[in-house]
Order: C-alpha cells, then sequence, then structure tokens
C-alpha cells in the first residue's frame, strides 16, 4: 500500500472517528478532505477499498447533525444568517425552472447535484460553530489545496503548457481547479501574519505549493484572483487604523517574500501567458479574446428569446445559433466562460438577481460583524474575517472567466464566510441581547 493511500485512510477513518466523539467539525473535514484528494481519480486509489468515500462522508455530516441537532440549532439556528434565505430561493428557482430547460436530462442531473450541495452548505454551518472549528475548516481546505499544488508539480504540463488529469469529482478542468485552490493563498497570509512559528512554517510550505501549482496550470484568471485578493489583504494591514507593533513590517515582508517567491516559481511560458492578460479565451487555439466577450454577450439575445432562461446546458445547446460563425471557431457546442452569464443564460433575469442578492446579503452580514470586532477590539479575528472575504473575492474573480456558479468550493467560500459572521458576531450578539441582526 503506498503513502498516500494509507495516510488517507487513516485521516478518513480518524476524521470519523472525531466527528462521532470529539468535535462535529471534524464531520465537514472528513467531507472537505474527500472531495479536495478526490481518492477515485488518483493514482493511489488502485490501493484502498472500493467504498463510496463521497457518500460515507455526506450520510457522516447528516448522522452528527441528527445526534447533536438540539444543541447544535440552539448554537446556530439557519436563518438568523439571511443569506440562507436567498441560497434557497435559487435553488428553487433552478428547480421551477426544470419544467422549460432545453436540455431536460443535464437540467436534472445537475439541479440533484446542486441540491446536494446546498443541504452540505446547510448542515456543515451548524456542524461549524466556534473559532477553533473555524480555523480547522480553514486549515484542512488550504492542505488539501497543498495536496493539488504538490500534485499538479508531480504531474507537470503537457505538451500544451497545461496541466490535466488533478481535478475533482465535479470537474476535472484545470481552470476549475485554479479556482478552487486560488482562495486559499490569501488564508494561508493571515495565517503567515497572525500565526505562531509552527504556522508561519506550514503557511509557507502550503503557500509554496499552491503558488507553484498556479504556476504551472497558467490559469490567467486564477492569477488576476490571487493578485486582487492578496493586494485587498495587504492594503488593509498597511492602511487600516487598526494596527499593531510591526503590522506595516510585516506587510512589507510579506510583499518582497511573496514577489520573490513568484520570480523564484515562475517561468517563461507562465509570463507569456499572463502577457496575453487583455485575450481572456480560454483555448487560443480555437477562440481569440473578442471571442470570449462575444459569448458574454451572445447571452442577451438568447434571454431576449427566452426570457425564464434555457436550463443548464442550454447556452451550450444555443450557441451556434447566436455566435457567428468565424467567433466559435467551427465548435457546435461552446459554454459561456463566466458564472454570472452562466447563471442568467441558465435561469434569465431573476438569476443574477437572486445570485446577488445572496452576494449583497452575505457582505453586508460580514461588515456587521467586522464592525462589532473593532467595537471589541478583537483585531485579530477582524482581520481574519477580512482574509475570508478576500477568499470569496478570490473566488468570484476567477469564477467570472469560467462556468463554476455551482462548484463546490465557489459555495465553500460563501460558507466560510458565513460561519465567521456567526462565530464572531451573531453568536455573541444573541447570548448579549444586543441589536437583533437586521438586514434591512
Amino acid at each position: 500500500m503506498s503513502k498516500f493511500a494509507l495516510l488517507f485512510l487513516l485521516v478518513f477513518f480518524g476524521g470519523i472517528g472525531a466527528a462521532l466523539m470529539y468535535s462535529s467539525a471534524a464531520a465537514f473535514g472528513v467531507y472537505q478532505l474527500v472531495y479536495l484528494l478526490n481518492p477515485d481519480d488518483r493514482w493511489w486509489s488502485a490501493s484502498i477499498p472500493g467504498l463510496r468515500y463521497s457518500l460515507i462522508a455526506s450520510i457522516l455530516m447528516l448522522l452528527v447533525l441528527g445526534l447533536r441537532y438540539k444543541e447544535l440549532t440552539a448554537i446556530s439556528p439557519w436563518f438568523r444568517h439571511p443569506t440562507f434565505k436567498w441560497i434557497l430561493f435559487l435553488l428553487l428557482l433552478y428547480a421551477v425552472s426544470l419544467s422549460y430547460a432545453l436540455v431536460q436530462v443535464e437540467h436534472k442531473k445537475f439541479l440533484i447535484d446542486f441540491l446536494k450541495l446546498v443541504v452540505v452548505i446547510f448542515v456543515a454551518y451548524k456542524l461549524v460553530n466556534n473559532e477553533r472549528s473555524l480555523d480547522f475548516i480553514l486549515w484542512v481546505y488550504c492542505i488539501g489545496c497543498g495536496y493539488i499544488g504538490y500534485l499538479a508539480w508531480t504531474v507537470g504540463r503537457n505538451s500544451q503548457g497545461r496541466v490535466e488529469g488533478i481535478g475533482f469529482a465535479d470537474g476535472h478542468d484545470a481552470n476549475g481547479v485554479a479556482a478552487a485552490i486560488a482562495p486559499s493563498l490569501v488564508l494561508l497570509l493571515y495565517y503567515f501574519w497572525q500565526g505562531s512559528v509552527k504556522f508561519k512554517v506550514f503557511s509557507a510550505f502550503f503557500g509554496a505549493l499552491i503558488a507553484n501549482g498556479l504556476v504551472l496550470i497558467n490559469s490567467r484568471g486564477s492569477f488576476l484572483a490571487v493578485v486582487i485578493s492578496s493586494s485587498i489583504f495587504v492594503l488593509f494591514m498597511v492602511f487600516s487604523r487598526f494596527q499593531k507593533k510591526g503590522q506595516k513590517a510585516t506587510a512589507l515582508f510579506v510583499v518582497i517574500f511573496g514577489v520573490s517567491g513568484a520570480l523564484y516559481v515562475t517561468d517563461d511560458l507562465f509570463w507569456e501567458r499572463m502577457g496575453t492578460l487583455q485575450n481572456i479565451s480560454e483555448d487560443e487555439g480555437r477562440s481569440s479574446g473578442a471571442s470570449r466577450t462575444e459569448f458574454w454577450l451572445a447571452t442577451f439575445p438568447m434571454i431576449a428569446d427566452h426570457p425564464k432562461g434555457l436550463g443548464i446546458s442550454g447556452f451550450q445547446l444555443m450557441s451556434s445559433q447566436y455566435i457567428r460563425e468565424d467567433i466559435i471557431g467551427g465548435v457546435e457546442y461552446r459554454a459561456v466562460h463566466s458564472s454570472w452569464f452562466q447563471v442568467l443564460s441558465e435561469l434569465g433575469w431573476l438569476g443574477p438577481i437572486i445570485l446577488a442578492l445572496v452576494i449583497f446579503s452575505l457582505f453586508k452580514s460580514s461588515a456587521k460583524a467586522k464592525k462589532y470586532l473593532v467595537g471589541s477590539k478583537d483585531h485579530s479575528a477582524y482581520f481574519k474575517v477580512l482574509a475570508i472575504e478576500c477568499s470569496v473575492v478570490s473566488y468570484f474573480v476567477a469564477a467570472t472567466f469560467i462556468d463554476r456558479v455551482r462548484a463546490e468550493v465557489f459555495w465553500w467560500v460563501v460558507l466560510f464566510l458565513m460561519i465567521a459572521t456567526n462565530v464572531y458576531y451573531l453568536k455573541k450578539v444573541a447570548k448579549g441581547g444586543a441589536e437583533k441582526f437586521d438586514e434591512n
């Protein structure tokens, strides 16, 4: 048995034991582990029993919630956080659109997958309900991303200069993988700054693996995601009025360290591809940057003809009728290549409105949490919430160039911020009898 296989089995079954006897958050940690390691598709899969690991992890989460439901509900009632109702509205809209979706089989399949994902988000919110468990799931995510970075290094680039075969169960596209791991870097930046020496070493080690993986994958959207999210966080470190000794010096060190590391791990192929950022195409061999914009703009006449949306995979079915032949490149089925236009094409105008309300309520709640933390003078927690906000921004930037609105990690980063709001604000306000959380 390979060392990876043995380690996976030890952590998997150890996590089950920890979830049942020690911490409910361990159940979601096991689920994260299975998703990120994707054992069924790895080279070491032949060395492990042929179990349905994802199903087992999902059942474990439901079992732990069932066993401790009364206790967990008292701590983390779902609808105390306003974002949940908008997530349910979005799910309901996908369910209603099944009746008129153009590709019924695909819509039904992905609707069921999205339903399962929403259930996971609801359950995980209750399971992860304190600061220690929040740190735990963030570290599980970062370590899993570090494994993906290591995997990219061992697989290497193919003849087209891309890394393939390291994807997840819900998507194998390299750009989707890069988008999934990009948000972890700003979280590791926070832990590098605020953590002990041990956690600084861990942050640097896993950050290096992830950064190198992103360089090998050569995803321009994820490169932008990392630059924007990390820049926002560092700027807050430098210019925030909440300063502690050595904070600005640390920010300067992080910038110098990050730039030096980037120059060390990047190569000519990476910078050649990043030099074409103005041409945001998915495949230069078949389409130009202008064609990507053409794909986005084609959504509007589609929705004019189908105001309620085309359903899942509807854009691909209709793409050849709305995009010029010289742009579509002789390919009959083309995706819209943007999560925001994806939801517009699938659900019509109501879809982006509901998704915008998800995002608005999410960030409005986190803004109130940060305000509360400032008043409590808990500046470390303030910057943790800020780092999680930046991780959400990171995925959203990357998602602008890929169709991943129903992806696991899209909703994980949303979940992380919802949990942080609950841990650092909602629970404390409920206990202290302070002003109630008000979305309006």
